[in-house]
């Protein structure tokens, strides 16, 4: 293919982009670092894979725990892990009252509520010590949430110098590695379809961050420079809600910002927001985040229908709904809230919100296996994160591994006292788990 993406992480198939991180590196820095992090919501690869990683495939409350930490508050969003600091976002309710803001549709403002504190917490990755933790935000929220959702389900991402934490309709913050606030930006009130919730997360390229802004209300995508919150563009988009967070790739020496909306699937210049190509076949509600390796996109939403693509980004031009530039498509089995994983040449996904698996090569399509269940896992809403040979999947009380490849085996299944609707993180050979109340780490002893 005539893909030139700078390839600067290589494993047999999974070759993602971390050029953005890469050029942000000092010279003293060393590249080879940064396959021990995991600084964005969907890790180092943007596939939910972590191909050096090798965590214990058994674990309990009194296995294999390196160490169990309470977080305040409530809280969804993935953690990140930048070198020995875990940082974290949670909603932390006060007994302080306070009025609720009037929304664009009520003249007056609403009934008193409780004040929450929107909070940055860095922890030490060895020990789980709190190295400090930052107030950026105290409001009474405007909006209800889901009984399923938080008002802190949008993960940070970090560039290795600074960590971008995103609180949706409390706005985004840029702070320092020791927790100092160094720029905000207030974006308005999202409004999303059936209380939901919020959950995009930001995207780092190069020296811009890009939010994707969609919801009820008019919808945009903010390339916004990471040094001061400006608007280095916006663009306005024909969406309502949606959850994925942009993909940002090179094709051919030239960036483009990819979304995966229910209306369309798009991709901007990273540079001017001009719209390179766009496709229509999504479901409605989308999810899941698009990902990306060897040429192809993956694109894929489970809601009230299913619809799964392969995109050939050396063709994708203009409007390349039904055109060639569509590699394959698989509509049945399409997850709703979790994300998919690419990983040794094959895509892995869930089927709606239950524990049912498929995996399929991911060149051609071809079903490896299909609605594969994954006993003890019922509804699900985190994604599941994969390592060089195992698979984690995180639900209500347990932590299920399965067996990568292309044959359907279960390793283990581990009981938690929590639950768990943040996504697993890998980093070496440990695994993170940030559940409703606490955060494991799990290491063999």
């Amino acid at each position: 293919m005539k893909n030139t993406i700078t390839r600067l992480a290589i494993h047999s198939f999974g070759i993602m982009l971390f050029f953005s991180l890469a050029t942000t590196m000092t010279d003293a820095q060393d590249k080879s670092a940064y396959t021990s992090n995991w600084p964005e919501w969907r890790g180092l690869y943007h596939t939910g894979a972590a191909p050096e990683g090798n965590p214990p495939v058994e674990f309990s409350e009194t296995k294999n725990v390196k160490w169990k930490v309470e977080i305040p508050g409530k809280g969804h969003a993935t953690p990140i892990v930048w070198e020995n600091q875990i940082i974290v976002q949670t909603a932390v309710a006060t007994d302080k009252k306070g009025v609720k803001p009037a929304s664009t549709t009520e003249v007056t403002p609403g009934p008193t509520e409780f004040i929450h504190q929107f909070k940055v917490i860095s922890l030490d990755k060895t020990s789980g010590k709190i190295n400090w933790q930052t107030v950026v935000k105290e409001e009474v929220p405007l909006e209800k949430t889901h009984e399923l959702g938080s008002w802190a389900s949008n993960s940070p991402a970090t560039d290795g110098e600074n960590i971008y934490a995103f609180f949706g309709s409390r706005g985004l913050y840029c702070l320092d590695l020791k927790g100092n606030v160094k720029w905000e930006r207030n974006f308005g009130q999202m409004e999303i379809v059936a209380s939901f919730g919020e959950g995009s997360s930001p995207a780092i390229y190069k020296d811009k961050i890009f939010l994707q802004w969609d919801h009820q209300k008019k919808s945009y995508l903010y390339a916004l420079d990471k040094k001061t919150g400006k608007e280095a563009w916006i663009v306005e988009r024909d969406e309502k809600t949606s959850w994925a967070t942009p993909l940002i790739v090179e094709v051919d020496g030239k960036a483009q910002v990819i979304t995966s909306a229910s209306n369309k699937v798009r991709s901007y210049d990273a540079e001017t927001g001009k719209v390179i190509w766009e496709c229509t076949g999504m479901t409605a509600n989308v999810i899941p985040n698009p990902m990306y390796a060897d040429g192809i996109l993956y694109v894929l939403s489970g809601f009230r229908g299913n619809a799964i693509k392969a995109i050939d980004l050396a063709k994708a031009k203009g409007d390349i709904t039904g055109t060639a530039a569509i590699l394959w498509e698989y509509n049945q089995d399409a997850p709703y809230t979790p994300s998919a994983i690419l990983s040794d040449g094959k895509l892995y996904f869930l089927k709606g919100n239950n524990g049912v698996m498929t995996c399929l090569n991911a060149k051609d399509g071809k079903v490896l296996y299909s609605n594969q269940k994954i006993e003890g896992i019922t509804n699900i809403f985190s994604s599941p994160t994969a390592s060089k040979d195992k698979i984690y999947v995180a639900a209500i009380g347990v932590v299920v591994v399965v067996k990568a490849g292309g044959e359907f085996s279960i390793l283990a299944k581990n009981t938690l006292d929590d639950t768990f609707e943040a996504s697993p993180v890998i980093v070496g050979k440990d695994l993170f788990l940030r559940g409703a109340k606490y955060l494991y780490c799990i290491s063999e002893k």
